[in-house]
């Protein structure tokens, strides 16, 4: 089954034009470095300008999320992921979203509707506005629908930001524990979050007020990864025939305990996708962010094995992580980029290790000590702690 393509077909069908171009890199002028949901593109439209290819869209979206980072390792958080979308530009309201995502969900992707656990938005007086009143729309929606719903506050307000468009939502979860589902999405983990059909009614301001749009919008999410997950009945994303080859060459290549091997594959695919969308190791911005990917992933790779290097990366990964997100950078050039940057880092942490044997180092430092170490030496303080 393919899910990108039947998820764009069902919209396709009803109305909604697909985008074009998924990069990483956010449009000129926005503050971001990276796009961090299918939304984030979208931002001026939902805000009310209109949008050349109309009022209904759907596409599929790359993202990058560093908010998540300690969580990468578990079953279900990536670095770099796939979000499917749908939007409304004031078009349709949430029943008509949230009766297609349940359509699509069980007639679809043939789920089973026992299996299915929604949030919806319980309303809150301490917002600006007065009251942000409890989403009567969607509660009656899945009402009819027979789903069983639990009502939140904080965990059904998205937001992209501390500012700009925002509104209540609603979760789809699908239970992934053995036998009859029990519990809620907030009490059993065994609920795990599918699908998020936001209603992007409100903007907040710098000074946390919010003003409503001049539009109601529909902006929804569906992680591409965690549903091929469910859809496969695997126990983790890196089962999935999405990380194929990942998990047949990485376990062979190195051993580490799960979390670790989870944690290298992540790191080294979303480092991948990172320099093909045209980002290079750098100590600002987004070449920061890429480097601190790669010295992460090596750290955990040098912690049993220094001889580990990513020249040992078969050259199979990295093309089919560049056909998978389609991208156009030579993975030569890709695998020299990464591969110099292992060299740089080396480098650096043997000059951190000669530094740091001086006994001026040899006691508790203090914020003078890491600024010297920085300044003079260019180690900064995560290296510094993990060297000592």
């Amino acid at each position: 089954m393919n899910i990108s393509r039947n998820f764009i077909d069902f919209f396709s069908d009803r109305g909604h034009v697909p985008t074009t171009g998924s990069t990483l890199i956010p449009r000129p002028g926005d503050p971001v470095l990276f796009t961090t949901s299918g939304m984030h593109p979208l931002t001026p439209y939902l805000e009310g300008e209109p949008h050349p290819l109309g009022r209904r869209l759907t596409g599929v979206q790359r993202c990058l999320r560093t908010t998540d980072l300690d969580e990468v390792g578990d079953s279900t958080h990536l670095t770099v992921f796939e979000m499917l979308g749908s939007w409304s530009l004031g078009d349709y309201g949430s029943s008509q979203t949230l009766g297609w995502g349940y359509e699509l969900l069980t007639e679809g992707f043939g789920l089973d509707p026992k299996d299915l656990y929604v949030t919806v938005f319980g309303g809150d007086d301490q917002v600006p506005l007065d009251q942000v009143p409890l989403d009567q729309e969607s509660l009656r929606t899945w009402q009819e629908l027979g789903l069983p719903i639990e009502l939140t506050t904080d965990d059904n307000w998205w937001s992209n930001g501390p500012t700009g468009p925002c509104g209540p939502d609603s979760e789809i979860f699908v239970w992934t524990g053995d036998g009859e589902p029990e519990g809620t999405p907030t009490t059993d983990d065994r609920w795990i979050e599918v699908w998020n059909h936001v209603m992007m009614r409100y903007r907040r301001h710098d000074d946390g007020s919010l003003e409503e749009l001049k539009q109601q919008n529909i902006d929804t999410g569906l992680g591409l990864e965690r549903l091929t997950m469910l859809l496969e009945g695997k126990s983790s994303v890196y089962e999935t025939s999405l990380f194929e080859p990942w998990m047949r060459i990485i376990p062979k290549l190195w051993t580490l305990d799960e979390r670790s091997q989870r944690i290298v594959i992540d790191h080294l695919r979303s480092s991948i996708v990172i320099v093909g969308d045209g980002v290079h190791p750098s100590n600002t911005g987004r070449g920061y962010v890429l480097r601190r990917l790669i010295r992460r992933m090596l750290t955990i790779l040098w912690q049993d094995d220094e001889s580990r290097s990513l020249s040992d990366v078969p050259v199979e990964l990295f093309e089919h992580t560049q056909n998978h997100f389609h991208q156009g950078e030579t993975v030569t050039l890709i695998r020299r980029i990464l591969i110099d940057e292992e060299i740089r880092f080396g480098d650096l942490l043997d000059r951190g290790r000669k530094v740091l044997s001086h006994e001026r180092f040899h006691k508790s430092l203090d914020d003078t000590d890491y600024e010297y170490l920085h300044e003079t030496h260019g180690l900064p303080r995560e290296l510094v702690d993990s060297l000592r």
